[in-house]
């Protein structure tokens, strides 16, 4: 058996599935049953609220300061892919570090333009429903490419990402693996 270290803290791992399973109820209930839809959407401003603090004080591999890449090491890393030259990471690679701040800032944005509707201000206001709508379509066309992108990593580096999101664990490869 493969020797593995431990990468994904617990709080990352619950975060994850957590935020997947409130977009997803979001989602499905956007049009059905509106008290649902708004409790998904808090509850995913909430997780991202704790996300951006444990980005900052977490563990290794949880901070920002880890996973986040300039855009000259991210469109390198993405034009190494297509090639197969597209080096491993244990943590998030450069393109997975900007998918996942994306995905931050859409998440956030949606929950944002969701709660405004429901506001004084801003309760019925054409604009502001259609940047939501807008912006949750963003967000799903950003969780596929995400998705895509853990299956060629996984394809690539021969290993399942989806599996180490669960355990937390990732096997360790070569002395070439960026930590």
């Amino acid at each position: 058996m493969a020797t593995t270290v431990k990468v994904w803290d617990p709080l990352v791992r619950i975060f994850h599935w957590s935020l997947v399973t409130s977009f997803a109820v979001a989602w499905l209930s956007s049009d059905e049953i509106k008290d649902l839809h708004e409790w998904a959407g808090y509850c995913a401003a909430a997780l991202i609220s704790f996300r951006l603090i444990w980005g900052l004080t977490g563990s290794h591999y949880a901070r920002f300061s880890q996973f986040v890449h300039g855009p000259k090491t991210t469109l390198n890393y993405l034009r190494a892919i297509p090639g197969g030259k597209a080096e491993r990471y244990l943590g998030h690679n450069p393109a997975g570090g900007a998918m996942i701040i994306a995905l931050l800032i859409c998440m956030g944005l949606v929950a944002t333009t969701g709660w405004m509707q429901t506001t004084d201000a801003y309760w019925g206001v054409r604009w502001v429903e259609n940047l939501h709508e807008f912006l949750a379509n963003c967000l799903l066309a950003l969780v596929i490419a995400h998705v895509a992108g853990v299956i060629i990593a996984s394809y690539h580096h021969r290993e399942n990402l989806v599996r180490s999101m669960f355990t937390g664990r990732k096997r360790i490869g070569t002395q070439n693996d960026i930590r």
